[in-house]
């Protein structure tokens, strides 16, 4: 499971003219869901989303996580993120996972942060999205947690 992570002062997503998630500052996430993720995967994803430290203390050092400085979590499926773009000049999908089980485990992994986390906004799963944010740094990681 991939998590692409930027850093906000405010994220939107809009299907069809309409707003399905707005935060102001916390994390930002693109999700990408990979052949081979399961529950264990989505779930140390999670942990690592929560607890990650990107966010400057009183000295201005990254050390501070979401959890600890109580912002939003905007998370947005992404189906290209698991791309393999290692050669050519077209992006292969064999490592993504199909719909079915991307929306599985991206579904899995909002309920789980929902549980654990009371501010937290969704992409739509499969839709054409239209994504705005302001990037806070810029501050952007990639995480990954690899299947099996």
């Amino acid at each position: 499971m991939i998590a692409l992570l930027q850093r906000v002062t405010q994220a939107w997503v809009d299907v069809n003219g309409e707003r399905t998630g707005h935060i102001e500052a916390g994390l930002m996430v693109l999700i990408g869901i990979e052949r081979g993720d399961a529950a264990q995967q989505a779930d140390r994803l999670l942990e690592r989303l929560l607890g990650y430290r990107v966010f400057c203390d009183a000295e201005g050092r990254m050390n501070l996580g979401l959890e600890d400085v109580g912002g939003g979590l905007l998370l947005v499926p992404q189906f290209t993120l698991a791309a393999d773009t290692s050669r050519g000049r077209r992006p292969g999908f064999s490592q993504a996972a199909s719909p079915e089980e991307g929306r599985k485990w991206f579904d899995y992994l909002v309920e789980q942060a929902r549980l654990r986390y009371p501010r937290v906004e969704t992409g739509r799963f499969g839709a054409d999205m239209q994504v705005g944010l302001i990037n806070d740094g810029p501050v952007t990681f990639w995480l990954q947690v690899r299947p099996g």
